[in-house]
């Protein structure tokens, strides 16, 4: 259910480049930021031993906000206190998502990690549809998401393990409170305020465990780019896509980072895939797809019912 503001905002007309990329459509926009998480993932690892993880959650939320509040410029007065309550929460949300997820991939694999993450969206979806269906598509995804990461989790470190689990369940309250920032606030002004809560929170984590490494110049051009490609893209195309797309639809889509990662992993690095990991990706793929067209299909229905003038 959706609150109504309490305050009226004027409409803002969307720039040039909102509307290329509103032109997508919401399952493109996803699908891009997905890309896009992908490699700023590969660049992450990259940077991990040079700020250790807080330090890079640290660097990418801080420079993600500078970047979002220089571009969109939102405005502090004129809002309830349910929407600034809406902004702080997704902010902390957003902030500890990465956090955990970070702790977690520098105890345990990527994949294994990206795919109990996975676990988060995917008990969101079951919980926010109405429609039993999805619960098929949403089983389906989970089938496909524990044959990418091997089958089982047995040789895990289970701390990392827990910090993958708590990083999903972030992740499903990140979708829900992105989806009311979106409607609260025009464009991604929401967004730019609730990156600069999460970055302002993570800040004191970030020095405590970096120190001075954190303005070395190289470890700042790599957690900028970082920030872009895994931060100010991704939230930007989802917050977007939140707005034409329900919870349910796009928390079984965001299943498609496990794949993604893999196809990737392919392509890029040249990492052979086995039968197992081939099998996952056509489960996730299909839910996906069938979780999409149950939408659509949906969707049509209810045009259908609609009387005529």
């Amino acid at each position: 259910m959706t609150a109504t503001p309490t305050t009226t905002q004027t409409p803002v007309t969307p720039v040039g480049g909102q509307h290329r990329l509103g032109s997508l459509g919401p399952v493109g926009l996803v699908l891009a930021g997905c890309v896009s998480v992908q490699f700023g993932g590969a660049l992450a690892v990259t940077l991990m031993p040079r700020a250790g993880a807080p330090g890079v959650v640290t660097l990418r939320l801080l420079a993600a906000a500078i970047v979002l509040l220089l571009v969109c410029r939102p405005r502090l007065r004129g809002h309830s206190r349910t929407d600034w309550g809406t902004v702080v929460v997704f902010g902390i949300a957003m902030g500890a998502m990465n956090g955990l997820f970070y702790e977690a991939v520098a105890r345990i694999p990527l994949g294994p990690a990206v795919t109990l993450e996975v676990l988060g969206p995917l008990a969101l979806s079951v919980l926010a549809s109405r429609r039993a269906v999805n619960a098929l598509w949403a089983g389906l995804a989970l089938g496909g998401v524990f044959l990418l990461g091997g089958g089982g989790f047995g040789d895990l470190d289970p701390v990392g393990v827990a910090f993958a689990l708590g990083a999903g369940g972030m992740w499903a309250a990140y979708i829900v409170f992105s989806a009311r920032t979106g409607r609260r606030f025009p464009q991604a002004d929401g967004l730019a305020l609730a990156m600069a809560v999460a970055a302002l929170l993570f800040l004191p984590i970030g020095i405590a465990s970096a120190g001075t490494r954190l303005l070395n110049p190289t470890t700042i051009a790599l957690g900028s780019a970082v920030a872009l490609l895994s931060s100010v893209l991704p939230y930007t195309l989802e917050l977007l896509a939140l707005r034409r797309l329900p919870a349910s639809t796009f928390a079984i889509l965001m299943s498609l980072e496990p794949a993604i990662a893999a196809t990737a992993g392919f392509l890029i690095l040249g990492q052979s895939l086995s039968a197992m990991e081939a099998a996952a990706i056509a489960l996730v793929i299909a839910a996906s797809i069938g979780a999409v067209r149950t939408q659509v299909g949906r969707g049509r229905a209810r045009v259908k019912r609609v009387p005529e003038a």
